[in-house]
C-alpha cells in the first residue's frame, strides 16, 4: 500500500458530523495531509454514522488502491472504528504508519433480467424479494449445485463485513472480518407439508459462487443492496461472488470480539 497523503472526506449531512468534519481537517493539516475532493485519495475517512461508511465506499467505487475508515459521530457506528475523541491521536499514527489494514471482500453482483444484465458492487449485502414483498419461490445453487428449493419472504446473502448489519437482524450468524464468506440467511421460510425451505443461515467460503434462480410468477424482484432499493422485471438470475476487495485500516488495539462485546452487549 502506498504512503497516505491525500484524504478525502465523506462526511454525513447532520450538525454533529459537520462539526467533527471542521475538527478532523484542523487536525489533518496541522499534520501535514492535503485534503482533495476528487477520487484520487489515498485515504477516505466517513464522518457520520454506518451509512456515511457505505455511502463513501460506493460513491468512491469501491477503489482499490485506498485505504478506508471511519470516524462515529452516529449512534451504533458498527462500520465507524475511530470514536471523537481519539481523532488527534489517530491522524498521528496514520502520519507515522502505526497500523495495520484488513482486505474486506466485496461482492460482484450480475442480475439477468428483460432489460438485460446489470451488474454491480455490495460491501455488505444484497437482499432478494418479490417486488410487492409477497412469497417468492427461488432455487438457490452453489456452484451449480441445488442448496434448496426456497419459499418465503426472501433471501440475504451477505459478506463477512455485512454480517453485523440486516443479516444479524435476521438471525444470522456474526462472522470475523478475517473470513472471505458469503452467508444466506432465509427471510421467514417457509417449512411444511408442502414447501421445505432452510431455517438457519449457511455460511460458504467467498471461493464460491451463489445463484440465486427465480420461478416464474414471482420473477418480478426488489433487490436491496446495502439500504439501497432497485427494481427488476422478469429476472432469470442473480449470482453473486466475492471478486474484489477493499482495505479499512485498524488501530494497532483492533480487536474484533471486544468489538463485538463493546457494541452489541455493553
Amino acid at each position: 500500500m502506498k504512503e497516505i497523503k491525500k484524504v478525502k472526506l465523506f462526511v454525513n449531512h447532520n450538525s454533529r458530523s459537520r462539526e467533527v468534519e471542521k475538527e478532523t481537517r484542523a487536525i489533518l493539516l496541522e499534520e501535514g495531509f492535503e485534503i482533495v475532493e476528487e477520487n484520487d485519495f489515498d485515504l477516505g475517512i466517513a464522518i457520520g454514522g454506518d451509512g456515511s461508511f457505505l455511502r463513501m465506499v460506493n460513491e468512491s467505487d469501491f477503489k482499490k488502491d485506498a485505504l478506508y475508515v471511519g470516524i462515529n459521530a452516529g449512534t451504533l457506528g458498527f462500520a465507524q472504528d475511530i470514536r471523537v475523541d481519539e481523532v488527534k491521536d489517530f491522524i498521528k499514527s496514520v502520519k507515522k504508519n502505526e497500523f495495520f489494514y484488513e482486505d474486506i471482500g466485496v461482492q460482484t453482483v450480475l442480475i439477468e433480467s428483460k432489460e438485460g444484465t446489470t451488474k454491480f458492487q455490495s460491501l455488505n449485502e444484497i437482499l432478494v424479494r418479490e417486488e410487492e414483498l409477497n412469497t417468492i419461490h427461488l432455487d438457490a445453487y452453489i456452484d451449480g449445485v441445488l442448496l434448496e428449493n426456497f419459499v418465503g419472504d426472501g433471501l440475504l446473502i451477505s459478506t463477512s463485513f455485512g454480517s453485523t448489519a440486516y443479516n444479524l437482524s435476521y438471525g444470522g450468524s456474526i462472522v470475523d472480518n478475517a473470513f472471505d464468506t458469503l452467508q444466506i440467511t432465509p427471510i421467514a421460510p417457509m417449512s411444511n407439508k408442502t414447501y421445505r425451505s432452510l431455517a438457519n443461515s449457511v455460511i460458504i467460503p467467498s471461493t464460491k459462487t451463489i445463484t440465486i434462480v427465480p420461478k416464474s410468477g414471482t420473477d418480478n424482484l426488489l433487490i436491496t443492496t446495502d439500504g439501497r432499493n432497485y427494481f427488476y422485471t422478469e429476472v432469470t438470475k442473480v449470482e453473486t461472488h466475492i471478486k474484489n476487495h477493499v482495505h479499512l485500516i485498524r488501530k494497532q488495539d483492533y480487536n474484533y470480539i471486544k468489538k463485538i462485546n463493546d457494541k452489541f452487549i455493553k
